[in-house]
């Protein structure tokens, strides 16, 4: 099955639809790369991605992420970890399963974060941007904008609105899409600066904070 089976809408929205069940589950479990923009990286929707789709737990698909500069202390501690290489001070033995997957899962390449920040006055604030893209075996492209950050994990349920977009019936704005996220993670997009998430944590350019970022089990 690929992305252009799944009977898509238009826009998706919480009054009327179950956004993650409907959209977001049939297209994350028949892609094999997902490319997210989103306000932050939390530990739970890294987990919930590893553990709870074959696609990504048998290394059959890949996830890019760009992200804002903000951070929930606890989950830095334990992703900076996990990024690390070796993955200091983690033991893959005795830690959580779900932390050893995503471990394996940046181990094999599957998984890369990017961290942007704004570097002009012109922005106030943190890099937010809500975009994302599937993309199947067939190159078919599934793109969507408006949704909140918690939709990266599946327990969701803040009141929100998806709009949709195929390459099949809407090529242009897909298209547009792509262009988007591929000029962010190759930094050639004003007003933010790029950078790999290691490098990021490693001169310290992440903000962190135990009120941020309060996703749990």
């Amino acid at each position: 099955m690929g992305l252009r089976d799944i009977p898509l809408k238009e826009e998706y929205r919480s009054d009327r639809d179950d956004i993650i069940k409907e959209f977001f589950i049939p297209c994350l479990s028949n892609c094999i790369e997902y490319d997210r923009c989103i306000e932050y990286v939390s530990l739970k929707g890294l987990t919930t991605l590893s553990m709870g789709f074959d696609n990504f737990a048998k290394n059959k698909a890949k996830l890019r992420i760009v992200s804002g500069h903000r951070f929930n202390v606890s989950d830095l501690a334990i992703i900076k970890k996990i990024f690390s290489e070796p993955a200091s001070g983690l033991n893959l033995q005795t830690e959580d399963p779900k932390f050893r997957q995503v471990r394996e899962m940046v181990k094999n390449h599957q998984v890369a974060v990017k961290i942007a920040i704004p570097n002009s006055d012109d922005v106030v604030g943190s890099f937010s941007e809500r975009i994302g893209l599937f993309i199947d075996d067939k190159d078919d492209v599934v793109a969507f904008s408006g949704t909140s950050n918690r939709s990266f994990s599946l327990d969701n349920r803040n009141f929100e609105s998806v709009d949709v977009f195929t390459s099949w019936n809407d090529k242009s704005r897909v298209d547009t899409k792509i262009k988007d996220f591929e000029n962010l993670w190759e930094n050639k997009t004003k007003y933010v600066e790029v950078y790999d998430f290691s490098y990021a944590e490693k001169n310290n350019l992440l903000k962190f904070s135990s009120d941020w970022v309060i996703e749990r089990d």
